[in-house]
């Protein structure tokens, strides 16, 4: 918890004491303080993605202090940076939450301030990870969906919020109009209402393409937790080859049981980290999340000042 005059600044998580929650987005790990603070902070977009998704009923406005600012984070949809001025002490600091350096189809574009101190994420900590340039990675999932839809249904696994948008839009980019899942919709119309673009068929909504999809081989971008079922269930019913993928940063790191893996993360690297910090100018980096301690570690064997946030 951060302390600024009377103000006790929580980050994305629930600690007693505090008097402002900042969510930087609504991913399920990082809404804990949502589902019972009286001052969430967040963006207005996180707050229809909390509604729509947890059913946490947004709060009454109550307005941000002067040394708050939030900027674009590059995430998913809705995500921010908060920015901290500490008048008194003559610093900046910035959490970042979940980040990402590379555009997204999806998502508002990353920001970066200058600053003395940044509060980092540490999700991917490994110097040794490295993702590849976005947009070969969009053409490998373009190409390799186009080949198998002619041999059968290929069927994507993915987080139903922020990675399934972009899933449908790298899709859509190819004249492909996938198959989402319930709880895949429902993101999709926030999605839309926010201006991004998605063209997609589904059985909770009023869409003729849905029954005239299903009549040939089709695209399915359904939650990681319905893949392996979903596909015995549409290999039965359909009688045909159901080829199975996932589309996460986590494919350079481990084996999934699917037919095939792609490395699209909507995260940051080790080399983007830095890369946030050059830019930056901060000298100070506290690292922050359940990979801390390596991250930091990392960081100082490259030369940054940096110790876990605690």
């Amino acid at each position: 918890m951060i302390q600024i005059g009377e103000y006790s600044l929580s980050l994305d998580r629930r600690e007693n004491g505090s008097n402002i929650d900042f969510v930087s987005h609504a991913h399920s790990d990082h809404i804990s303080a949502a589902k019972s603070s009286k001052r969430m902070l967040a963006s207005g977009t996180t707050k229809d993605l909390l509604l729509a998704i947890n059913e946490i009923e947004p709060q009454q406005d109550v307005g941000t202090p002067d040394f708050l600012k939030m900027i674009n984070a590059g995430h998913i949809l809705g995500s921010k940076q908060i920015v901290i001025n500490d008048e008194n002490a003559g610093t900046k600091m910035v959490y970042t939450g979940d980040f990402q350096m590379q555009k997204s189809r999806t998502c508002e574009k990353i920001e970066i301030e200058n600053a003395d101190t940044i509060i980092m994420d540490s999700t991917y900590y490994q110097p040794d990870v490295t993702f590849d340039d976005r947009a070969e990675v969009e053409d490998a999932i373009q190409y390799w969906t186009d080949l198998k839809l002619n041999d059968g249904i290929v069927l994507f696994g993915t987080y139903a919020l922020g990675k399934a948008q972009e899933l449908i839009a790298i899709l859509n980019e190819k004249g492909i109009l996938p198959v989402v899942s319930k709880k895949v919709s429902r993101v999709n119309r926030i999605y839309q209402k926010n201006g991004v673009k998605l063209d997609y068929a589904s059985a909770y909504e009023n869409n003729d393409d849905y029954h005239k999809l299903l009549k040939g081989n089709f695209v399915g971008v359904v939650e990681n937790s319905l893949l392996n079922n979903m596909k015995i269930t549409l290999s039965e019913l359909y009688n045909k080859k159901v080829y199975t993928a996932v589309a996460t940063g986590f494919a350079k790191m481990m084996k999934f049981n699917t037919d095939i893996q792609f490395p699209l993360s909507d995260h940051a690297d080790f080399k983007q980290c830095m890369d946030y910090i050059d830019t930056s100018g901060a000298k100070n980096v506290l690292t922050y999340g359940s990979n801390r301690l390596d991250l930091a570690a990392n960081l100082v064997d490259k030369g940054y000042n940096a110790m876990p946030y605690s």
